[in-house]
């Protein structure tokens, strides 16, 4: 079986599905010879005119720039930078209406050219065939190439994705689509340099084969090439027969060498390279002449212009500008300018558009040569779509589910396959614009797709940031239980204990300290006072404001102080009147009786001298009502707290006496002494009280507040009489209630 190589070269031809035969319309402008290109008052450059990311500006309003000077800078393979077309000034660079068919607006470089047109350093290859591919690709992407036949992907990276796996070059020349004919009078005019271009790339990817596509309706274009190409060349050129759309890249893939590219794939899977006649000129002069791509060949056709014909256009051009140097006149009922051919092209908003890598052809049509698009209609179901289309889906089908919304089941009938040819809206007799369902449901799709990338993008970072933390995590603990294991090691290397118990113990032994020293906190307290105290007056000082009179404070500190030695000698008292256990010892109990009664007294008496310091220091201190008020009611606590601590002592030693009185003589005696005893604690308290509020009434200016301050002394003094002839009363029945005769 012969391959598929020795196949093309035997001239066998395959064909396709589908496909239909508009009216060519290719004789208005195929006829004259391209025109030079002429300086328009403006060129509106828009950055973005290919497939892929948009380069860097590297100019700025006011800037002069020269011809084929770079615009834009581009990194990445999939970006191509943009060069100026002509010498100018660059006037704005703002948003302007792009050659698009959603008519929306992109960033554009407004030059206003000086008609100089004076160019920036050329940068040829000296020798391209001693050149590396690597280095010829990367030199056709600094110069801007990109695909001209209406896809507009970066020339460099199609031939990267082909390096080492190229067996067939395909130049498409077909040119099927109709009234469009810049190809054909570029291969007329131009034929050296087309097939000059087609050596760089076949120096470029070395395929097997090279084969020139071109319809059988361009017999002069046929002849060109056949005088500029030698038997050395190795180049084949192919007649196809007429039919649309046999220039798609699948098509014509299909036709020459009878592969099929498959689904969400590319040419160059299947080991084929493809590139349209105008890409390879453009190639040409980039390689060789170092020139950018600043110009290309548009189709100015349709019977509303005077002279039709193929022009050389500056990129940027506006397309009013074409319209008026070709004599545009607009049809009066149905004016329309469309940007393309018929099947494939879409209708400009206006004509203030300019002219970029991916314009073939400006149509302008009278109504009688285009009939204007009535409403759409029901579809009837006749299947015509799905007999002309050329990639053999259901058109019916996907415009449904495109107007439904339903973007899987899109999917899912290959909707991507899809070519835009227009075939399928060309034979519908209901006139329903199906290519128009196709690319906005495309575009939709392609939308959803970006947003999922984007969301699992973000995904895998915030997953990625929580396994750092994680990890981070993990290492720190890790670490924290090495170091603390190296120092248990060392510590018991070194014969100390555990820091872990150490710091315990030392806790311990805080709180422990903290307990011992819970008496001290009064202390503690005013000695922090003093320190605040003394904090303040600094700061008064620093400030230059005056000091305040702590005068009061003190006294009350002191007093405080006092109160405090006064609860250490009564809790010693207590602990002294403590009676001493019988030890079956007569003579013994009655020593120790006579001790505690002993103590008893001393604990009396450094009461009452207690008593009276605080009496007096009240009256000799208290010199305005206030401070009369604030002794009087210290020396009321005073006085009551050593009325119960004289009751405490009186009520322990009489209850020692009756537990430990053998002798009823001895217990009588202790009753009376204990009787006596409470009797003149109870009278030097009355004598302290009353004294301290005649002081009180006697210093206090305020007759209210010292009438105030008196009855509050008399009702505390009598209450203090009340409870001391109780306790001595029940002292004295229990003695006499437990007494025998002697």
């Amino acid at each position: 079986m012969l391959s598929i190589i020795e196949q093309i070269k035997q001239g066998q031809l395959w064909d396709f599905p589908g496909g239909i035969h508009p009216p060519e319309q290719k004789t208005l402008s195929n006829k004259t010879k391209i025109e030079d290109a002429q300086l328009p008052k403006k060129l509106v450059l828009p950055l973005k005119q290919h497939i892929g990311a948009v380069g860097d500006i590297l100019v700025s309003a006011g800037d002069k720039v020269r011809k084929g000077q770079v615009l834009t800078h581009a990194d990445v393979a999939m970006s191509v930078p943009v060069h100026a077309p002509t010498s100018g000034t660059i006037k704005a660079i703002e948003p302007r209406t792009i050659a698009h068919p959603s008519g929306l607006a992109d960033m554009c470089i407004i030059i206003e050219p000086d008609g100089h047109d004076h160019w920036s350093e050329k940068t040829p290859v000296a020798d391209y065939h001693q050149a590396e591919p690597s280095d010829l690709i990367d030199h056709i992407r600094l110069h801007g190439i990109s695909g001209m036949g209406g896809a507009g992907f970066p020339a460099g990276r199609k031939l990267q994705s082909g390096l080492g796996k190229t067996d067939v070059l395909i130049i498409n020349a077909a040119e099927c689509e109709p009234y469009i004919t810049a190809d054909d009078r570029l291969m007329q005019d131009y034929a050296e340099e087309v097939v000059e271009g087609i050596r760089v790339l076949k120096h470029i990817l070395k395929p097997n084969l090279s084969i020139i596509g071109i319809e059988d309706n361009k017999p002069e274009a046929i002849e060109a090439l056949k005088q500029c190409i030698s038997e050395n060349d190795g180049i084949i050129i192919r007649a196809i027969p007429t039919k649309y759309p046999s220039g798609g890249e699948k098509q014509l893939i299909k036709v020459l060498t009878g592969l099929e590219v498959p689904a969400n794939g590319i040419p160059a899977d299947i080991g084929i390279m493809m590139h349209n006649v105008g890409t390879t000129f453009a190639i040409k002069r980039a390689v060789v002449d170092g020139e950018p791509l600043i110009q290309r060949v548009v189709t100015v056709t349709g019977k509303t212009f005077k002279n039709p014909g193929n022009t050389w256009t500056l990129l940027g051009t506006p397309v009013d500008f074409l319209l008026e140097r070709f004599g545009y006149k607009a049809d009066k009922k149905l004016p329309r300018v469309i940007m393309g051919g018929p099947m494939m092209g879409f209708t400009l908003p206006h004509c203030d558009v300019p002219i970029t890598k991916i314009s073939n052809c400006i149509l302008a049509p009278t109504r009688k040569e285009i009939s204007p698009s009535n409403h759409e209609m029901s579809c009837i179901r006749c299947s015509s779509c799905a007999d002309a289309c050329p990639v053999s889906l259901l058109p019916q089908q996907l415009q449904w589910y495109a107007k439904d919304k339903d973007y899987d089941k899109c999917e899912e009938y290959n909707l991507f396959d899809c070519i835009e040819c227009g075939s399928c809206a060309y034979v519908c007799p209901s006139e329903i614009p199906l290519v128009q369902y196709y690319r906005q449901a495309k575009a939709e799709i392609r939308t959803r797709k970006q947003d999922e990338q984007k969301a699992e993008r973000a995904k895998l970072r915030f997953e990625a940031k929580k396994a750092r933390l994680e990890r981070d995590k993990a290492e720190r603990d890790n670490r924290f239980k090495k170091a603390a294991e190296d120092r248990r090691k060392e510590m018991a290397a070194t014969g100390g204990d555990d820091a872990v118990a150490a710091a315990i113990a030392r806790v311990k032994a805080k709180q422990a300290a903290a307990s011992a020293g819970a008496d001290k906190k009064p202390a503690v307290a005013a000695a922090i006072a003093r320190a605040k105290a003394k904090q303040a007056e600094a700061i008064a000082g620093a400030n230059g404001e005056a000091l305040p009179d702590n005068s009061e404070m003190a006294k009350l500190r002191e007093e405080r102080k006092r109160q405090a030695r006064e609860r250490k000698a009564a809790k010693q008292a207590a602990e002294s009147v403590a009676v001493p256990q019988s030890t079956g010892d007569e003579k013994k109990d009655a020593v120790a009786a006579a001790i505690a009664r002993a103590k008893a007294r001393k604990a009396e008496k450094e009461t009452d001298t207690a008593t009276s310091k605080v009496t007096e220091s009240a009256e000799a201190k208290a010199e305005d009502p206030k401070k009369a008020a604030v002794a009087a009611a210290i020396a009321r606590a005073k006085a009551r707290k050593a009325e119960k601590e004289t009751d405490t002592a009186t009520s322990k030693v009489t209850e020692s006496a009756e537990a430990k009185a053998e002798d009823p003589k001895k217990a009588a005696v202790a009753a009376a002494i204990a009787r006596a005893k409470a009797r003149k604690a109870e009278k030097e308290t009355d004598t302290a009280t009353s004294k301290v509020t005649e002081s009180a009434e006697a210093k206090a200016e305020d007759p209210k507040k010292a009438a105030v301050a008196a009855a509050i002394a008399r009702a505390k003094a009598r209450k203090a009489e009340k409870e001391a002839d109780t306790a001595t009363a029940e002292a004295t029945e229990s003695t006499e209630a437990k007494a025998e005769d002697p």
